[in-house]
């Protein structure tokens, strides 16, 4: 998949990441004025400073004028259409200890991990409901649920769905490639935060508390040619205006590098699990209206993806301010569709409605359902 474009030097987001400190980060952000935020709404295209206005204290009288033009930047963009995905969690099995994960090694859960027949259970369940695009995810254990039983289940999947995603482990350049061979589409790997001391607070032990080795993914998949990378922090953890501006510069970098790959951007909020963790910061409903807007703003073509994480009423108000993607009916469980639904979640999901339910609350609100947009295995 790779060509000579991306043969690029031997750098990364390291470099740009390095040059910033997350507290003049923060401060810079704070002192954003009224007056700046008026100067980025009269901007026909934003920049980086433009998007701190934006997620700026300063910005929240002007929430109503973001939403506006940010509902006009995606119709014209996108339509009147939202993408309909859905995740299939494939193992809890995991090696880490996170502190706000229910799969992490340290709490005392039966562990499963689908076999084939499971997958292909779970599989046609998925495909009775109409979806054609596909979240496969996983706890990280490399020696369970390690490259070969990811590249195993694509290749079962592959025929079935026209495109497949995953949010696993992070893998190297070479593991990426055998994968986008095999039918591999996108990737979603979060930082969680970039707050590096705090994400060592988070991520005590395990691989992922390899703070570079995790921002470094995004670099490896784009040398590595995949399709679309989705990029996020989990807000809770840190301040969501810091950990949103760096998603941001981490955003423009790989926009800019490897410009051939699309981008999508996530938006999770921590939820209850077992052994839980409370937020850090708050990050209220119109602080989240607020930086989907934002991002809108910043970037006309990047799609905005909205999990069933939010609740019912959260996302029957802003599906038509920004989000391009969205799921419905998630189990966050391993089998939790029909092999085995009674089994521990990661987290637990607001928005409980059936496939059908959100189809038709879509409808209602003038959106046209758009069930495969692109497909990896045409022939």
């Amino acid at each position: 998949m790779t060509d000579a474009r991306y043969q690029l030097p031997d750098t990364s987001f390291k470099d740009i990441f390095e040059q910033y400190n997350w507290e003049a980060t923060l401060s810079s952000i704070f002192s954003k004025t009224e007056a700046d935020v008026v100067h980025a709404l009269e901007k026909p295209k934003r920049d980086l400073e433009d998007f701190k206005a934006l997620i700026s204290p300063a910005a929240k009288p002007y929430l109503e004028h973001m939403a506006q033009i940010s509902s006009y930047t995606t119709k014209k963009r996108f339509g009147n259409t939202i993408q309909m995905y859905t995740p299939m969690y494939l193992s809890n099995e995991c090696q880490n200890i996170c502190t706000y994960c229910g799969f992490s090694m340290t709490n005392k859960i039966p562990r499963r991990t689908l076999t084939d027949q499971e997958i292909l259970k779970e599989v046609d369940f998925l495909k009775s409901k109409g979806y054609d695009h596909i979240l496969l995810v996983t706890g990280e254990a490399n020696r369970t649920v390690g490259v070969d039983y990811i590249n195993n289940t694509i290749q079962l999947i592959q025929s079935k769905f026209a495109n497949i995603t995953i949010e696993v482990q992070p893998l190297d350049q070479s593991d990426y490639e055998l994968l986008i061979k095999n039918g591999l589409y996108a990737v979603l790997v979060y930082q969680e935060t970039y707050h590096k001391s705090a994400y060592k607070k988070h991520h005590p032990k395990g691989r992922k508390s390899n703070f570079d080795y995790r921002l470094e993914t995004p670099d490896r998949l784009g040398k590595a040619g995949i399709h679309k990378i989705g990029l996020g922090a989990l807000f809770g953890l840190e301040d969501w205006r810091a950990d949103s501006f760096f998603t941001a510069l981490h955003l423009n970098y790989l926009q800019k590098t490897y410009w051939k790959t699309k981008y999508s951007i996530s938006f999770p909020r921590l939820r209850p699990h077992s052994g839980g963790l409370e937020p850090k910061v708050a990050m209220t409903d119109s602080d989240l209206v607020q930086l989907i807007c934002a991002f809108r703003l910043l970037d006309e073509d990047v799609e905005l993806s909205l999990s069933t994480r939010e609740s019912e009423v959260f996302r029957e108000h802003i599906v038509n301010l920004g989000i391009t993607s969205i799921s419905a009916e998630s189990k966050t469980n391993p089998g939790g569709y029909v092999v085995e639904p009674q089994s521990l979640e990661q987290f637990e999901i607001s928005d409980e409605r059936s496939t059908g339910d959100v189809v038709k609350m879509l409808k209602n609100k003038g959106l046209e359902v758009v069930w495969k947009d692109w497909a990896y295995n045409w022939k």
